[in-house]
């Protein structure tokens, strides 16, 4: 009977520290997770200039993130500029491609630029790991609200009879987003996009700089970017390149391409990255913060007072979709002569 007692204690005390190391295994930091991720301050890159829609998106879901405390550990936001995002993506691609606590968001250029033929980046979407779609922008032609054009068309004509008397300007290099956004038009309507005197500033709020100081007679951007400038009357939008008109206030006043006759439409969607060599824990934290994060009231909010599109992929999903981008920019590039 003692003996009985006594193996019924040992049993009862193994099964007593099995459960805790089982629950002290489970979580970290007071949340549900089998894994220590993330045990160290967690660094968003946006790989431009300050202002632009990278880092307007890096910031806003850095702040979201910390506000409704789905990550614990500090955020900070980096700006990175230098060739459109070519000199961070080299940097990321054989420096970080382990470091897990280094993400880094991106857009259509992290195609483009791996395969554009002038300033092209070796590195692409291929070397990363796409974690999740959050949002979807488009295209803009802007000019000064005191420009003489008030129609997509007039400026195009203009272009097309002295395509060096106008200076058409863009955050990104030559053959990259903002480059594609502001030619595609231009060559749906006839002309030979090569002609087109383009001028590169390394982030979107340098070229609308650059409109402003009269540097620039026409830029071509995302319309997030442009609202608060529309806002305040210092410039007008002639031109979006969505398939039909947006909803909002300031939103739904701007013309498309489209309807003023031009068969083009552009769709600039952001992600965020993690390193080439992210670990399966860190993954699965971040496929499933972020799929918390988007379905938040906050999240929400934001996205709409940013002037953005919600549309949220999954990792899984977002790799098939930027492997279908691929083959149509690459088509697009080698219909305009710039696909390396």
């Amino acid at each position: 009977m003692k003996l009985k007692k006594t193996s019924l204690l040992v049993m009862t005390s193994v099964l007593a520290v099995s459960l805790a190391a089982c629950t002290s295994g489970n979580k970290t930091n007071g949340k549900d997770n089998k894994s220590s991720y993330p045990d160290k301050a967690i660094s968003i890159v946006a790989p431009s200039g300050a202002g632009g829609g990278w880092d307007l998106t890096a910031r806003s879901f850095a702040k979201i993130l910390s506000e409704i405390k789905l990550v614990d550990q500090p955020m900070t936001v980096e700006n990175k500029p230098g060739g459109g995002g070519t000199v961070f993506m080299a940097e990321y691609a054989t420096q970080d491609k382990a470091n897990n606590e280094k993400l880094f968001v991106n857009s259509p250029p992290i195609i483009i630029n791996n395969l554009k033929k002038e300033g092209n980046s070796p590195y692409g979407y291929k070397n990363s790991t796409p974690l999740a779609q959050l949002t979807k922008d488009y295209g803009a032609i802007v000019v000064k609200a005191d420009s003489k054009y008030n129609d997509l068309k007039s400026l195009l004509d203009d272009i097309k009879k002295n395509p060096k008397d106008i200076t058409l300007a863009g955050g990104s290099a030559p053959g990259s987003m903002d480059h594609l956004i502001g030619i595609l038009p231009a060559y749906k309507y006839g002309i030979d996009p090569t002609k087109i005197k383009y001028v590169s500033y390394d982030g979107g709020s340098e070229a609308i700089t650059a409109l402003l100081g009269n540097n620039a007679d026409v830029i071509s951007t995302d319309i997030s970017s442009t609202l608060e400038f529309v806002k305040s009357g210092k410039v007008k939008v002639l031109a979006v390149t969505s398939p039909e008109r947006l909803q909002g206030d300031i939103l739904s006043k701007f013309p498309t391409v489209k309807e003023q006759g031009i068969d083009a439409e552009f769709i600039i969607w952001r992600g965020i990255f993690g390193p080439e060599k992210m670990s399966k824990d860190a993954y699965a934290y971040w496929e499933k913060t972020v799929s918390d994060l988007v379905n938040t009231d906050e999240w929400k909010s934001e996205v709409e007072k940013q002037g953005w599109q919600p549309e949220y992929k999954n990792g899984e999903d977002f790799k098939k979709f930027l492997a279908e981008q691929e083959t149509q920019v690459q088509d697009l590039l080698e219909a305009l002569g710039m696909k390396k």
